[in-house]
């Protein structure tokens, strides 16, 4: 038996941004459905949203996105805030996004390209638990924590 899980977001009119900007980061293939494709009426409000969408990766990275009906207003529904203070992260955002790579150049690959137009919460670095570690929001409000993996160490 097999499971695994995939992060959905939720957005205000910007899953479409998104997941393109998401691809544009991971590689992979984009799946995006709209309201329209799902028989909503040309004219409706909101028909050219995202009702269905994802981006997914030959290596195993997935998310998923869609526009909630109804709002407006761009960025991910109900993003709060994340920022370091006396060495802690405080945040009032109920997750984040953890992505981890084998190696430090290949986190720092996807680092460069997602902190484009980004807050950086706390800069890739070496720290006490990965080779490499970070913390970013990036501009539709999503923070994302890139790490190195930690070598498995079980004989």
């Amino acid at each position: 038996m097999s499971i695994s899980a995939t992060t959905h977001l939720n957005f205000n009119g910007d899953a479409r941004p998104a997941l393109e900007f998401y691809q544009s980061v991971f590689g992979g293939q984009t799946v995006i459905t709209t309201y329209k494709d799902f028989g909503m009426p040309a004219d409706a409000p909101g028909v050219s949203n995202v009702v269905f969408g994802q981006v997914t990766t030959a290596d195993g990275f997935r998310v998923m996105a869609y526009d909630i009906p109804g709002r407006s207003g761009g960025s991910i529904a109900g993003a709060g805030s994340t920022h370091r203070e006396n060495g802690t992260t405080i945040t009032d955002q109920p997750f984040f996004v953890s992505v981890e790579g084998e190696t430090l150049d290949e986190v720092q690959g996807y680092w460069e390209k997602l902190t484009v137009g980004a807050s950086i919460v706390e800069p890739l670095a070496a720290s006490s638990f990965s080779a490499g570690f970070g913390m970013v929001t990036d501009s539709f409000g999503v923070t994302w924590i890139l790490g190195v993996a930690a070598a498995d160490t079980e004989a």
